[in-house]
């Protein structure tokens, strides 16, 4: 199920063509080989929520090589620090290699291993926590992240539409898993939710 008429995609994505080469690279690498970025689209948002909070703290619940990472880096003005997981290390050496072109990796602690983990030796408060990792997993992210998100935080989930298969029931366990963030992010009384159907669908809460 399309989300988003690919029409408006289109149009969408005509209205903000990066110039960056950085962006560019890791697009072409993402389309050779199939692998899942958060695209442009939901890339502008991210740097725009890392810009409108001043945020300086950022943890990511699955990091791939760097793409959403990068693109919170555009909207946090030359400050702050964006921690990557991700459990291979072929996307480490990737994301390194990444920032390292674009002279960011003084701004980049990048981990690989189970973010669930990895959080867990994190001091926090975040201001941003992107989760993005396993679908199954993604209530226990949820439980990892409100505690170390500072009052006024936010928290962001990435396909919260699943191309429609979070509508009606399901036995999968990646659409469950979203199904049930999807609850605890509207229901918990800390936070203030809204889902944006941009590309599959992105969460926003913001913690009170």
């Amino acid at each position: 199920m399309d989300i988003v008429h690919p029409e408006i995609e289109r149009y969408l994505a005509e209205l903000f063509p990066s110039a960056d080469p950085i962006v560019k690279e890791m697009e072409r690498l993402a389309e050779r080989e199939r692998f899942p970025i958060v695209g442009p689209l939901v890339g502008r948002l991210l740097a725009l929520m890392a810009r409108t909070i001043g945020a300086q703290r950022v943890f990511e619940f699955g990091s791939g090589f760097g793409y959403s990472a990068y693109w919170f880096l555009q909207g946090m003005d030359g400050q702050g620090t964006v921690i990557l997981t991700d459990d291979e290390e072929a996307n480490a050496t990737r994301a390194r290699n990444y920032f390292k072109q674009a002279g960011l990796s003084d701004r980049v602690e990048i981990h690989v291993g189970d973010a669930f983990e990895i959080i867990d030796t994190q001091a926090g408060p975040f201001d941003l926590v992107l989760v993005d990792c396993e679908k199954a997993r993604y209530p226990s992210a949820f439980e990892k992240a409100l505690p170390k998100l500072r009052t006024g935080g936010v928290l962001i989930g990435d396909n919260m539409l699943w191309s429609g298969r979070v509508v009606g029931r399901s036995e999968e366990p990646s659409t469950i898993g979203i199904q049930q963030f999807t609850r605890l992010i509207t229901t918990d009384a800390r936070l203030m939710t809204t889902i944006l159907p941009i590309r599959d669908g992105v969460s926003l809460s913001l913690k009170r």
